[in-house]
């Protein structure tokens, strides 16, 4: 549930967003997703300690991306939490109503 827990939150949501296509230093994040540094240190350590994000050291810098087993996670927490029906179907598949010519 730690990683359910993680993506509760819209703030969270909005830095794995800006995560999505690379590697960013805690700067660019913050001009993304402008919030008070304490803030967006707890966010950046909620995300990591559920192993969504990792860090790289780069001298004084911070870097974060998204890490590669976040989409592994994230369908075994969806799962474990008995939403194996939304894992199992996938994105834009519909039940099929019984109309022909559709």
């Amino acid at each position: 549930m730690v990683v359910l827990s993680a993506l509760a939150d819209p703030a969270r949501l909005r830095i794995l967003a800006v995560l999505g296509d690379a590697s960013h230093c805690v700067c660019d994040i913050n001009d993304a997703v402008p919030l008070a540094p304490n803030l967006l240190s707890y966010h950046l350590r909620v995300l990591h300690d559920a192993g969504l994000v990792e860090r790289a050291r780069r001298g004084r810098w911070v870097d974060y991306r998204v890490s590669p087993a976040a989409a592994a996670r994230i369908v075994d927490a969806l799962a474990a939490a008995g939403l194996r029906a939304v894992v199992a179907q996938p994105a834009g598949a519909a039940e099929d109503c019984g109309e022909t010519g559709r």
